[in-house]
């Protein structure tokens, strides 16, 4: 019995592990980190200027982060935040992909219209593909065979093949295409139009448009509807859209391709990530200077938090 008490005292002093949730904070040259159990800021570290997309390695020990006015992709330990290095990411990077290995980082140059490519064993610059004017989205499929471009004043997606770093084929979308999400099965490509007001999703073998979605909220002038981040949850059970100044977030469900709600957030919501167990969902608000927390069992906000000036970027580390 005395064993059994012990046991069970020693669970109970084990600290319960949760999610953390990074925040890039572009007006305050920042990272937030928040608890992601009991869903406070714990504490804002000065990071590069003007910090925007983040993203972690594979196995969760570095935090890549795009410094946009320092030029550079920041490299932070994911356990102490210490700066580890920075890479050569070419001129005002904005967003960026890690491949599914973490062997290789592509960089949107939207300044010098090209996607440049980083060797992450040589911490390295490799190669820079030119793509169209204004280069935004960029993702990576999971199985690894196709990297994708979104340039925003062509409006094209760009299909480069990973292998020979060229383009193999380019498709129009609407104006303005911000964002790029494959689907887990590397089946689907889904690409945001902030002027169109649209989602395109694309069947990445045939490259063809399977469906596209015009988001329309009544009371919503829709000029406010402005769709830009997207996600899609491991299952393909839903997709979510980030739509600006619209402060809504639509749920799309993945199977039939359609908008079955749009949920209230904070001012002009850019950008979402998941958290490990995809229970809940994160948005940073720029212009509110908090994120949501979204129930996706429930479909609805359960909390917002204030993090800082501006947050941009998301990441989640379990």
């Amino acid at each position: 019995m005395r064993l059994l008490g012990l046991t069970i005292l020693l669970c109970l002093a084990l600290p319960v592990l949760a999610d953390t949730v990074l925040v890039t904070l572009e007006k305050d040259n920042a990272l937030a980190v928040v608890d992601g159990a009991d869903l406070t800021l714990t504490q804002t570290l000065k990071i590069g200027r003007r910090p925007r997309d983040i993203k972690l390695s594979p196995d969760y020990r570095k935090i890549y982060v795009a410094a946009s006015d320092d030029d550079a992709i920041l490299v932070l330990d994911a356990q102490t935040y210490q700066r580890l290095g920075a890479l050569p990411s070419g001129k005002d990077p904005e967003t960026f992909a890690l491949d599914p290995k973490g062997e290789r980082l592509y960089v949107s140059n939207e300044d010098d219209n090209q996607v440049t490519v980083i060797d992450l064993k040589t911490g390295q610059a490799i190669q820079t593909i030119p793509v169209g004017v204004e280069p935004e989205g960029i993702a990576v499929s999971p199985d690894g065979q196709w990297v994708v471009s979104t340039s925003e004043t062509t409006n094209m997606v760009h299909w480069i093949d990973p292998k020979t770093l060229k383009i193999v084929a380019n498709t129009l979308v609407d104006p303005r295409p911000r964002a790029a999400a494959f689907t887990p099965d590397s089946q689907q490509l889904w690409v945001t139009s902030e002027i169109g007001s649209t989602l395109t999703v694309f069947d990445v073998a045939s490259k063809q448009v399977v469906k596209k979605l015009k988001f329309s909220i009544p009371g919503v002038p829709q000029a406010l509807v402005q769709p830009v981040g997207v996600v899609i949850d491991p299952a393909r059970r839903y997709g979510y859209v980030a739509l600006g100044p619209a402060n809504r977030v639509a749920v799309v469900d993945a199977q039939a391709l359609e908008v079955v709600a749009y949920l209230l957030t904070g001012k002009r919501v850019w950008q979402l990530a998941f958290s490990s167990d995809q229970k809940r969902l994160f948005t940073t608000n720029g212009a509110s200077h908090d994120i949501t927390v979204i129930d996706t069992e429930k479909l609805k906000p359960i909390k917002s938090i204030a993090v800082g000036h501006y947050p941009w970027g998301v990441a989640v580390r379990p």
